[in-house]
């Protein structure tokens, strides 16, 4: 084993990508990055009856949007490769074999009817079917066969499958329970009783999950196995299985799982639109049903965001900061702080997170993605709607927030609030205005500054009462009582716009 850390992220492709898996490759990550190592991708796809076209590289597209790309895998080879288990199923017959030789494994001849028959009769009688060593050598397979027997089932290419020889725990060579322990959760032990003979070797020649994982970590020299707390029940086996070749384990971090919302069950791939969020990073086509699902980054999420989000959900750093840039995650994480108890998912967490993100985003970056949006915006400058955008940021949550809160910038009000006029304009309101009007014509410096000045000086000078002037002038400017300060508005919309929504709400209003 490599004294390098050495992790691995092990996705199967059997579909879009979901956020607990982000969060896994994303402690993966910061632990490799952490530990100056590496950080692998292995695509799990040894199930090729669930394989789903497009997979691979939205899982590939997902984790660079995350801005946590892999450094070894697909197209980043560095000596340990192939990444993809369907290409690496020759080797894993070899190992299957080394198993059966050294008598840890054996070839199991049973059909899926006489299987089915087992488990439906254990079922009548309220116990519950499991192949392991007290009826292993009821049914049939090489131990129970004669060697000729098993030989000439072989040689006449009936099916079969390799299934791992878990100990008995009779044997008195034997322990009664596997126990290792986990980073996350300590000591954690098995009993061997209710283990059963998994399948390593499918008839198909494909390895099942079990055994290619073994062999591809050990290959690999993968040092920590971080995964999600589902694989727990398979630590004993694999535990079994590095014992059985050998070779010595790595170390295991078992994640806790994400709950939904309400704190109760895991959160699922089919909860996302159903519950009024997404589920997964980027939007998903299904290219069996056609059926589209929801991407945070379609949603409108920054990746700095969804990052910090799910560092949170199950770890804390032990302080009161929540706001960690990618750098200062990986200087912060460490698996020893990761929880034990699920995490429950808030995605009104995940909103606040992107309004502070917001803010800290490119104006002008921000501008052209707001461009892309709008189609009203399409002739309009861009600096001038980055000037918009630094000015209405502060009370947006998302992009497609911009319109709502900034159209005022780029056209006149085509209506005007109900309640808000008739709290702007009572009796003498317009013959303030049209006063006002003749101020701004007047002035030759609009910039904000002298703006200020102009007005403030002239309502002050003429007693008049600040809100008897500042409401009507916003809600004609912005056809309600809303936005930034006035006076930023009047510079960015000029004189003539200005003076111009006024006599349009006069004449309205």
């Amino acid at each position: 084993m490599s004294n390098n850390v050495r992790v691995r992220f092990a996705p199967s492709p059997t579909g879009p990508l979901h956020i607990g898996g982000v969060r896994t490759a994303l402690f993966n990550y910061l632990f490799a990055k952490k530990h100056n190592g590496t950080f692998i991708l292995r695509i799990e796809d040894t199930d090729q009856n669930r394989y789903v076209e497009g997979a691979e590289q939205y899982i590939i597209d997902a984790l660079n949007w995350c801005n946590i790309p892999y450094d070894e895998g697909p197209g980043k080879e560095g000596g340990f490769g192939p990444y993809r288990q369907s290409e690496r199923k020759e080797i894993y017959k070899q190992y299957a074999e080394q198993l059966i030789a050294s008598g840890n494994a054996y070839y199991a001849f049973d059909t899926a009817e006489s299987l089915d028959f087992h488990r439906k009769d254990h079922e009548e009688k309220g116990k519950t079917f499991i192949y392991n060593w007290h009826n292993r050598e009821k049914l049939t397979n090489s131990i129970s066969l004669s060697k000729e027997e098993v030989e000439n089932r072989l040689a006449n290419g009936d099916e079969y499958v390799i299934r791992f020889k878990m100990l008995d725990t009779k044997n008195e060579e034997a322990q009664a329970s596997i126990s290792a322990t986990d980073i996350v959760r300590g000591y954690v032990s098995f009993q061997k009783e209710i283990l059963d003979d998994k399948v390593l070797f499918k008839s198909d020649g494909m390895p099942t999950y079990h055994l290619a994982n073994i062999v591809d970590d050990h290959l690999m020299e993968i040092t920590h196995v971080i995964r999600g707390e589902e694989w727990l029940p398979s630590l004993p086996l694999h535990i079994a299985l590095y014992d059985s070749f050998g070779w010595k384990a790595p170390e295991f971090a078992h994640l806790p799982l994400i709950l939904k919302p309400t704190g109760t069950g895991k959160l699922s791939k089919r909860d996302g639109d159903k519950l009024g969020f997404p589920v997964f990073p980027l939007q998903w086509n299904d290219p069996k049903s056609g059926e589209l699902s929801r991407g945070y980054k379609e949603d409108g999420y920054f990746p700095e965001a969804m990052i910090n989000f799910l560092a949170f959900l199950g770890w804390n750093p032990g302080t009161e900061q929540e706001l960690f840039s990618l750098a200062e995650l990986v200087n912060s994480f460490e698996l020893e702080r990761v929880h034990k108890a699920g995490a429950r998912f808030d995605p009104e967490k995940i909103k606040w997170f992107n309004h502070h993100y917001m803010q800290e985003q490119n104006n002008v970056e921000l501008a052209e993605a707001f461009k892309l949006q709008n189609e009203k915006l399409s002739d309009i400058d861009v600096d001038y709607i980055a000037l918009v955008v630094n000015l209405i940021k502060e009370r947006a949550t998302y992009i497609s927030d911009f319109w709502n809160l900034s159209h005022y910038f780029f056209e006149s009000p085509k209506a005007y609030d109900e309640k808000a006029s008739k709290k702007a304009f009572k009796e003498g309101t317009k013959e303030t205005l049209l006063q006002l009007v003749s101020i701004i014509d007047s002035i030759k410096d609009f910039s904000v500054e002298n703006l200020q000045t102009e007005i403030k000086g002239w309502i002050t000078t003429n007693n008049i009462g600040f809100g008897q002037v500042m409401m009507p002038l916003r809600l004609s400017l912005v056809g309600e009582l809303q936005g930034p300060d006035v006076f930023d508005i009047m510079f960015m919309i000029g004189k003539g716009e200005t003076k111009k929504r006024l006599e349009n709400a006069l004449a309205i209003l």
